[in-house]
């Protein structure tokens, strides 16, 4: 199964989803059955680490963010099997681009908090422009929706 994380310059929010995913896979053995990226829907970011203060917080939580910054592709819309949006916006620019990509874009594309079992936001704020609050309630979102989605992807296998 291939996910890819979507979100405006992939420096906060998808880079963050990422890193919590895979750490639940970590801790589930289950990495070997997955392949996980993030991307952004704009190039600002590219080849730059995530932003240090999502690092910083996914760090006090034992969550490593080891991706650099890129820009989804069409490619990205064939290559992967699901790809996971965190606002109306990442949705509607990823579902443009599948329209460009036409029959080629067979990826599902779906909001990130969907899968949220706990929090009832439909979209993940992004914290860029905020203080260290903002971190932390990005990752608590993605901690909740990532769990549901290995839970429901996990039993599917």
């Amino acid at each position: 199964m291939k996910v890819l994380f979507v979100c405006l310059g992939n420096i906060c929010r998808s880079p963050a989803a990422e890193g919590v995913f895979l750490h639940l896979l970590a801790e589930r053995g289950l990495s070997k059955d997955f392949v996980v990226d993030s991307a952004g829907t704009g190039s600002w970011h590219v080849g730059n680490p995530a932003d240090r203060r999502m690092q910083a917080a996914a760090n006090r939580r034992g969550i490593q963010l080891p991706s650099r910054a890129r820009q989804i592709t069409l490619d990205d819309l064939s290559e992967f099997d699901l790809v996971l949006t965190m606002d109306q916006s990442n949705l509607d620019a990823v579902r443009s681009l599948a329209a460009e990509a036409g029959d080629r874009a067979t990826a599902a594309i779906e909001p990130m908090l969907t899968y949220a079992s706990t929090f009832t936001e439909t979209d993940v704020p992004d914290p860029y422009y905020g203080g260290d609050a903002g971190f932390e309630h990005v990752l608590d979102l993605l901690e909740d929706a990532c769990s549901t989605l290995l839970d429901k992807l996990s039993a599917q296998e």
